[in-house]
């Protein structure tokens, strides 16, 4: 017997963080959550003042078995004038009759909250937190902030009913296969744009503060178009910028700007999940911790996390530059391999960008929708 229960206690929030990491054991290319992290993430997040999430235990004979969330995303109804909800922290045993038992849970719930469109997912809370079931790719493990499921999770999920509603993409280069065209021409396109007085530089860490503000606007503004977009309201884009102020580097954090007004930017990241694979359970206590501090400089890799421009900027080669200054950074700091992503699979004009310089699609994530 199947038994579902909503977690309530500090016990029961540590199981489900920690469930993964029994379920996971011994695949090669799972890499553990840190705890502090979600523990955070799930309580304290500015998230929750606007919205509601219910995580929910699955048991067999007083084992975990499964998890999930319920989410009512007050914000992406609103903005999208629709009454859906969400269901993420999917994980589960091999099992359609666990699934089952689990979306079930989800959709009661979130029936009683009165929602009467769609339930959508698996989203951990929204497209701007890590996101959609890994369909393609299984064979290497996930950069930060990207997702990782085994092979089995698309036939639980669709067996419940749930059928595409977009594909995320992820795209990779290792060392220097990439068309370094932009690269050649950076100059020139950096003369020309200076010309129109757009200025691309580097963020200003000692002005991140409001550096963060500007950036949120262009965020909000650059991606409003975006499918199943939700935009960042102050606090939590300050919950996300404090958490990425942690791990940025100032050289691939590039800022476009048209007479002072913030209209672009690019940020890439160092893949932190290359250390956090080697963390127990995401625990930085006693030992994580040092693993993080001095193991830095072992990162290879690199994720260009966001590129975006105002609509109105688009095509004037602000794109070009800025891909073209995080491959000259990435060159300088000796890294060998770099994703970007994602991007929606609709969106002709970046994907055709990232093609251009030789990009190699070699994941897919997919957002699933049913009828309630």
């Amino acid at each position: 017997m199947i038994n579902v229960i909503p977690v309530s206690s500090k016990k029961e929030l540590a199981d489900f963080i920690d469930f993964p990491h029994d379920l996971y054991k011994g695949d090669s290319n799972y890499v553990p959550e840190l705890f502090i992290a979600q523990r955070d993430l799930l309580t304290k997040h500015p998230f929750h003042k606007h919205n509601t999430v219910q995580p929910f235990l699955a048991y067999r004979d007083g084992k975990i078995i499964g998890r999930i969330a319920a989410i009512l995303n007050n914000t992406h109804n609103e903005f999208n004038q629709r009454n859906d909800g969400f269901f993420g922290f999917f994980d589960s045993i091999d099992d359609s009759e666990v699934a089952k038992v689990l979306f079930d849970t989800v959709d009661k719930w979130l029936k009683e909250k009165g929602v009467t469109q769609k339930v959508i997912g698996p989203v951990n809370f929204s497209t701007n937190e890590p996101c959609g079931l890994l369909v393609q790719g299984f064979d290497s493990p996930p950069v930060l902030m990207q997702t990782y499921n085994p092979p089995y999770y698309v036939n639980l999920v669709e067996k419940q009913g749930y059928t595409k509603q977009v594909d995320l993409i992820a795209w990779h280069w290792h060392d220097q296969a990439y068309n370094d065209r932009s690269l050649r021409l950076l100059d020139a396109l950096l003369n020309r744009l200076k010309r129109s007085n757009i200025v691309i530089r580097k963020v200003n860490m000692k002005d991140f503060k409001n550096e963060a503000i500007k950036l949120r606007e262009v965020y909000n503004a650059a991606w409003d178009k975006n499918t199943g977009f939700v935009p960042l309201n102050d606090e939590e884009f300050d919950y996300l910028a404090k958490d990425l102020k942690l791990i940025l580097d100032p050289e691939f954090c590039i800022i476009a700007e048209h007479e002072g007004k913030l209209v672009g930017f690019g940020i890439a990241l160092p893949d932190y999940n290359q250390l956090f694979k080697t963390i127990k359970r995401g625990r930085l206590l006693p030992t994580g911790i040092f693993k993080l501090l001095f193991g830095k400089k072992k990162i290879t890799r690199i994720r260009v996390y966001a590129l975006g421009v105002i609509e109105s900027y688009r095509k004037l080669g602000i794109e070009a530059c800025l891909y073209a200054l995080i491959i000259k950074q990435y060159i300088k700091k000796g890294y060998t391999s770099a994703e970007a992503g994602w991007t929606l699979e609709n969106n002709v004009l970046m994907n055709s960008a990232i093609e251009a310089i030789d990009g190699d699609p070699y994941k897919k994530y997919r957002l699933y929708e049913k009828d309630i």
